[in-house]
């Protein structure tokens, strides 16, 4: 891991990479909200007008790695400001994209920058402050996703809506350049270069049993919510609430999530596997509440609202016991870790949000907790064979 630098006050270097997180959130989801513009902009069909998502999703899944692996040399600031640049060129090339394809591969350069600023954030954000609020910390990072859930992507919605669709895109390029200026005065320089990453590592990740659960975990946990948060406006539609009612909702829900993220880096502080354990417990109780009550007005606008919480509270945990699992284990590969793990993240989006659209197509809207449910028991099984692969490991090390 990298040394601590202590020349800039971590709350400052935090907040940095936070205003980089809130541009690169909001252009994450963004196309969702504009989507039926574009539609009628290039004359595609929603179906085509998808790849704006799913190609975007791919993009930081296997930009993620490939790119960690290629830049590992690059000093972090300079990697970051680099970074930065790259999302702003995609930005603007998606807000002036003559065709639809050029709007697709801005889509993509925007995403490969998206896949290696978290993975770099990430280690910067657990290296600026003591191992103990490492989560904290990366939490912290996060709170920029969670506020452009709530702020940043309604926001550019509205923008579409009353200005362009481009103008969108273009906004959001602007705050992606207040980011990089951010980084530039307020992220240490002389932060020291992570372990060069070796041929390979990929690979001797994938054979490291406790990195590769806890990959899996991070998918299962992480993507869990999405069954049901792909439909939620649907599912808030068959509760009786009107649209503009929803938009509220759907605010009250971005800050349930902002909530959650912040709870989850204070209790996986110090113990993340226990966290964890306990959050994916209260999220199995959750969605069998969902399937007795979801539809149900009162009780269900109620599960709504912890489902918020409960979405992104296990994300500090996650990344933060993968960084160490690495450490411990292949002390080499831990920048690499990081990114893969970015890229289980959206494995777990791509994956939650297919299988719930599976259980709409064969049973019904009502029933997509089914899929979250499963999930979230399978990520369970998965960090208590790590609880037991940690206490285990830990028996043999104490002398006789």
């Amino acid at each position: 891991m990298e040394e601590r630098e202590t020349t800039f006050a971590p709350t400052l270097t935090l907040m940095a990479l936070a205003i980089s997180a809130f541009a690169i959130g909001s252009t994450e989801f963004i196309s969702v909200g504009v989507m039926p513009l574009i539609i009628q902009t290039f004359g595609i069909s929603l179906s085509t007008a998808g790849l704006t998502v799913s190609i975007y999703a791919g993009g930081i899944v296997i930009g993620a790695p490939l790119l960690t692996a290629v830049t590992g040399r690059i000093q972090r600031k300079q990697l970051l400001m680099l970074i930065m640049g790259v999302f702003i060129i995609g930005n603007v090339l998606t807000a002036a994209a003559p065709t639809f394809p050029i709007l697709l591969a801005g889509r993509l350069v925007a995403s490969f920058a998206h896949g290696l600023f978290m993975s770099v954030a990430t280690m910067i954000a657990a290296n600026v402050v003591t191992p103990e609020k490492r989560a904290s910390a990366i939490a912290a990072m996060f709170t920029g996703l969670t506020v452009a859930t709530v702020t940043g992507v309604p926001l550019g919605t509205f923008i579409g809506q009353h200005a362009s669709w481009r103008i969108s895109f273009l906004v959001i390029a602007a705050v992606g350049l207040i980011g990089a200026v951010a980084n530039f005065v307020l992220v240490p320089s002389q932060l020291a270069m992570p372990a060069p990453i070796k041929r390979g590592s990929i690979m001797r990740l994938m054979k490291t049993p406790v990195v590769l659960v806890a990959m899996i975990a991070t998918a299962l946990g992480y993507g869990s919510s999405f069954p049901v948060y792909t439909y939620l406006t649907a599912i808030l539609g068959k509760q009786g609430f009107s649209t503009t009612v929803i938009v509220f909702i759907l605010v009250a829900y971005g800050l349930a999530v902002a909530l959650g993220n912040v709870m989850g880096g204070h209790f996986a502080n110090i113990k993340p596997l226990r966290a964890l354990t306990v959050m994916f417990t209260l999220n199995i109780v959750l969605m069998l509440a969902m399937l007795i009550w979801m539809m149900n007005q009162g009780i269900g606008l109620i599960l709504v609202v912890v489902l918020g919480v409960l979405a992104y509270i296990n994300v500090p945990g996650l990344q933060l016991y993968t960084m160490q699992a690495a450490e411990k284990l292949a002390p080499d590969d831990v920048q690499m870790a990081s990114a893969l793990n970015i890229s289980a993240f959206n494995i777990g989006i791509m994956f939650g949000s297919t299988s719930g659209g599976w259980i709409v197509d064969s049973l019904g809207l009502q029933w997509t907790p089914i899929a979250s449910l499963i999930m979230s028991a399978l990520a369970l099984i998965s960090v208590l064979w790590l609880a037991r692969k940690e206490n285990n490991l830990k028996s043999r090390d104490k002398p006789d």
